[in-house]
């Protein structure tokens, strides 16, 4: 049974909600589309081509659009009659939510959403949190960073927070606020001096935070470029964030520490002085 336009339709809006990606392959034949099947976790979930060999072949091509992030086409031959297969992959929505508006966070945001995130920047300042001062497409949201800097902002497993505010204190402060939450984002990094890292590390243990969440915090944030400017910043943390976008530790190799699993020493090397 072939999958209809309407099935993929409700399959694309779907995966905003389940978190897995989900591609549909259609088959042409002279021009017509003739079946679909929607294609999802490595096998078939939804339909069929019609054929064991096509239908491997859509397998194929849908894994590849996912891994992609993109439309594919192919042409697969039986015998001597050719096949032109299209794949259209949906991806969940990846988000990067820049807490704090200034100089740091419009580069920043910038190169969000040319690596393909949606950008939402949090401020509480009325002249900063304004959508002139960034690039199209970045949501501008005012936010009270005294009672809940995170409020109507979705923060699951598929979020980038960076905490990037006028001052230490509203970091600290944003930053208990979301571990204090259940959910946990993909990536949680903090500006500031290691000297600054160190005391927060040691006021969030101290007020009982775990420190299996404290060891996901990215602190300083960024890969170490020697960066000066805000736009040098910026390029710094979304390296940070592909790195682990990508699901590699190549941002802890560039810092010359350890891998991501065994962060925790950081935390604790930083928690005990050390450089």
């Amino acid at each position: 049974m072939s999958v209809t336009a309407g099935d993929v339709a409700a399959a694309a809006l779907a995966v905003q909600h389940t978190g897995t990606p989900v591609a549909a392959v259609l088959i042409v034949c002279d021009g017509i589309p003739a079946a679909r099947v929607l294609v999802s976790n490595s096998t078939i979930s939804h339909g069929t081509l019609g054929d064991a060999t096509l239908d491997a072949a859509a397998v194929e091509l849908a894994m590849e659009a996912i891994a992609n992030r993109s439309a594919l086409s192919r042409v697969v031959h039986i015998g001597e009659t050719p096949h032109f297969l299209y794949a259209e992959a949906f991806i969940p929505t990846e988000r990067l939510v820049i807490v704090g508006a200034g100089h740091i966070a419009v580069p920043l945001a910038q190169l969000g959403i040319m690596i393909g995130l949606d950008v939402a920047v949090l401020d509480d300042r009325e002249e900063f949190a304004t959508e002139e001062r960034f690039a199209d497409g970045v949501t501008v949201m005012r936010a009270d960073f005294r009672r809940d800097p995170f409020a109507g902002v979705i923060i699951d497993s598929r979020t980038y927070l960076t905490l990037v505010t006028r001052g230490h204190r509203w970091d600290f402060d944003c930053l208990t606020r979301l571990l204090e939450r259940g959910d946990m984002p993909a990536y949680i990094g903090m500006i500031g001096s290691k000297r600054r890292v160190r005391a927060a590390f040691e006021a969030l243990s101290a007020a009982g935070i775990d420190r299996a969440r404290l060891g996901r915090i990215h602190a300083p944030i960024g890969i170490d470029i020697g960066a000066d400017t805000p736009a040098e910043i910026a390029v710094s943390i979304v390296a940070e964030i592909i790195a682990i976008r990508r699901g590699g530790g190549g941002a802890d190799r560039a810092r010359g520490a350890v891998a991501l699993t065994n962060r925790q020493q950081v935390v604790d090397g930083l928690m005990h002085g050390e450089s």
